[in-house]
């Protein structure tokens, strides 16, 4: 058994687990089945009373005029995008270097699409307006993630956002929202879903982060945008004979979760500040601006994986059930906060902190 097994096994052990709702299981489904009427009819086909009325349920939630959804995200951003390009006669957009379709979609805009990306923005740092403004190519969009996720969630001040939104309506230019974690960021902003849509022309969230369903996400734009990516959806093979599983579950955990992220949000802060405690232990952005962020360790990987394996031994509580290399002698992993961190008490906290410390200045004193 190698040591990344050992540390997932470990961690699902746990009794109390630090990160997420849960482990994916089939009672996700069940749960958001259970009032469901059994004579209540499917979609077909992209149509039909389930998912007709969850798409106008988030469109206006969104404050957008029309939704639609898609079995992914993948699916349904690769095709506003191209959606935006077709519209403008340019094949040109822009995104931060470490977005979700640079680095984790197997270049599919690029190859399915034919669509050139033009990175923004050094990859350890948020796209800001100067980046925007100084860009020397002509596109047809811009893509902002909010949060950005590969360095830690971090989110630009909402002045920054408003200045980027003005800027690209003025120059033509299309500004989509990758909001995969929109749900996580409203405490923050201190703004509805619909005050920070209405800075961008179209927007995507999803379903089973935040809010824990089993898959999905909505595309919600103007009218004439949310028709055209139907015919697209179809042109991906998008449209399922029937998506209710997905409907019925991300409606239901919608319900259950989008009055809890900010109870999610102070804890995550709760728990960086236990983090950043720690010698030789940070966290990036040190205060969180969402209920995620990664914790970073002044440790090689190995090493910070025979203390988590001990941790979940002894205290059982699971911080991580993964750590990766971020070079030879540090390593990182993201924390999540959802529905389990409120279920710890607050002495196993410390008990668990208390030996991470220990732990790490043994580690110092070694090297």
């Amino acid at each position: 058994m190698d040591k990344h097994h050992s540390l997932l096994e470990a961690f699902k052990q746990t009794k109390y687990q630090v990160t997420g709702h849960g482990s994916r299981k089939i009672q996700i489904l069940k749960s958001a089945l259970k009032d469901r009427a059994e004579q209540l009819e499917s979609d077909v086909y992209g149509k039909g009373k389930i998912i007709e009325d969850f798409q106008e349920k988030m469109a206006a939630y969104l404050g957008k005029e029309a939704a639609v959804f898609f079995p992914s995200g993948t699916m349904a951003q690769q095709i506003a995008l191209r959606i935006w390009c077709d519209q403008k006669g340019l094949r040109k957009v822009a995104y931060h270097p470490l977005c979700h379709l640079e680095i984790h979609e197997e270049d599919g805009l690029k190859e399915l699409h034919h669509i050139e990306p033009v990175l923004l923005a050094d990859k350890n740092r948020l796209i800001q307006l100067e980046d925007v403004v100084d860009m020397e190519e002509n596109i047809a969009c811009l893509l902002l993630e909010l949060p950005q996720r590969e360095i830690g969630g971090q989110l630009p001040n909402y002045k920054t956002l408003e200045e980027i939104s003005t800027y690209c309506r003025e120059k033509g230019v299309k500004l989509h929202l990758d909001g995969a974690r929109l749900f996580e960021i409203l405490p923050f902003y201190e703004k509805s879903a619909a005050e920070i849509c209405a800075l961008f022309d179209s927007v995507y969230i999803s379903f089973y982060k935040g809010i824990g369903g089993i898959a999905g996400a909505i595309l919600a734009g103007e009218k004439l945008f949310t028709e055209e990516s139907k015919v697209w959806k179809r042109r991906h093979g998008g449209d399922l004979i029937s998506l209710y599983p997905y409907i019925l579950s991300a409606d239901y955990y919608f319900d259950q979760r989008k009055g809890k992220f900010h109870q999610y949000y102070n804890e995550a802060k709760k728990l960086a500040e236990f983090y950043n405690q720690c010698h030789a232990v940070s966290t990036r952005p040190s205060e969180p601006v969402s209920n995620m962020f990664h914790v970073h360790f002044d440790a090689p990987k190995e090493e910070i994986e025979a203390i988590l394996i001990e941790i979940c031994q002894t205290t059982d509580v699971g911080l991580s059930g993964y750590i990766r290399e971020v070079s030879k002698t540090t390593s990182f992993y993201e924390v999540s906060i959802g529905d389990l961190y409120a279920h710890i008490p607050n002495e196993k906290l410390k008990k668990v902190f208390r030996l991470l410390e220990e732990k790490m200045k043994e580690i110092s004193q070694q090297s």
